[in-house]
């Protein structure tokens, strides 16, 4: 997360009149607070959840204060907001009687992680006291923290198409189309250093099968997008790629250096795919299954590889770790501990 200081966007906005800013490479600034709001309320408005004493629902979005913006310096792109948020929620026990409180969320924000937010759930001082009190403190709490942190996963990736990513010569270009899009990363990857194409030596080389497991705070649906969605890719991976979501689709991530196909598809629940390092001996591939596992409030990921090459399995797991769940945690803000 982008510190104030160099990075601090309010610094990016007061120099990007400046004339170095050569076809707004350096710095470009786009307000996302109107968009926000909406996206604030569509998310939380109609948020529902029940237990065997009844069902509570968030009926109105009474305040949305703060702003946000998103600021492309030098290619990468630094996400402001600051929300303090007020919302009606109403409860109907199964006897019929029904309950009014209020849910108030003062810092969503960059700067806290989405397990750290203050989300304060009490009922109105005139009401009497009811068990599904305690049920949106605790599951309706709960979803309002999944909500919010789908509202941040959105101002990463739906609210950025358009601004401007770095190419492979470092000349800034807007990305309007697919096609464009996979022109420009096959660029960058035949271009890049240090990756040259491994040597088909027809030897059967030893190989590795491990199991890792993570849990992200998000629907398994949510999550299954992340993998498949282009933008989506682009935004946890910060670069160019090519991802068709679709049964035998190709995908080309981090440079070139991780790519591959989807084999098979279980929207929600599984996908497994032919995934490859590229330094890899030729035509050599790991086959990864990824299982979206639903606990409740959260999802588990269970990753199972096979057909890892022995002395890639360090590599292979900290890869896996690092570039997509600690990178999508810290994009879409799923964060969760660690196991």
């Amino acid at each position: 997360m982008a510190k104030w200081g160099e990075g601090d966007p309010r610094w990016i906005v007061e120099e990007r009149a400046d004339a170095t800013n050569v076809n707004n490479w350096h710095w470009t600034e786009r307000d996302a607070t109107n968009w926000s709001s909406d996206k604030l309320k569509a998310l939380l408005l109609g948020l529902s959840v029940e237990n065997e004493e009844g069902s509570c629902e968030v009926t109105e979005v009474s305040k949305v204060e703060g702003e946000a913006s998103i600021n492309n310096r030098k290619g990468k792109l630094i996400f402001f907001y600051e929300w303090n948020l007020k919302a009606t929620w109403t409860g109907k026990s199964n006897a019929g009687v029904k309950y009014q409180g209020t849910i108030e969320v003062p810092n969503l924000s960059d700067e806290n992680d989405m397990e750290d937010l203050d989300i304060s759930v009490s009922l109105n001082k005139d009401e009497p006291e009811t068990p599904l009190t305690s049920l949106m403190k605790t599951k309706g709490a709960e979803k309002i923290r999944e909500a919010l942190g789908s509202y941040v996963g959105y101002l990463k990736t739906e609210f950025t198409q358009g601004m401007i990513l770095p190419t492979a010569n470092g000349v800034a270009k807007h990305q309007s189309t697919s096609q464009s899009k996979a022109k420009q990363d096959k660029t960058q990857i035949s271009s890049s250093s240090g990756t040259t194409a491994p040597i088909n030596t027809g030897v059967k080389i030893p190989t590795c099968k491990f199991s890792i497991r993570e849990t992200f705070l998000t629907s398994p649906a949510d999550l299954y997008r992340v993998f498949l969605n282009q933008e989506m890719t682009q935004a946890f991976t910060h670069a160019p790629a090519t991802v068709d979501g679709e049964r035998g689709g190709k995908f080309r991530l981090l440079e070139g250096n991780v790519f591959g196909e989807f084999t098979e598809l279980i929207p929600d629940e599984k996908i497994v795919m032919k995934w490859r390092y590229n330094n890899w001996p030729c035509e050599h591939y790991a086959t990864i299954t990824i299982h979206f596992l639903d606990r409740s409030s959260e999802t588990e990921l269970k990753v199972d590889c096979r057909g890892v090459p022995d002395n890639e399995e360090e590599r292979t797991k900290e890869g896996w770790k690092r570039y997509y769940f600690e990178a999508i945690k810290q994009t879409f803000g799923y964060g969760a501990r660690l196991f």
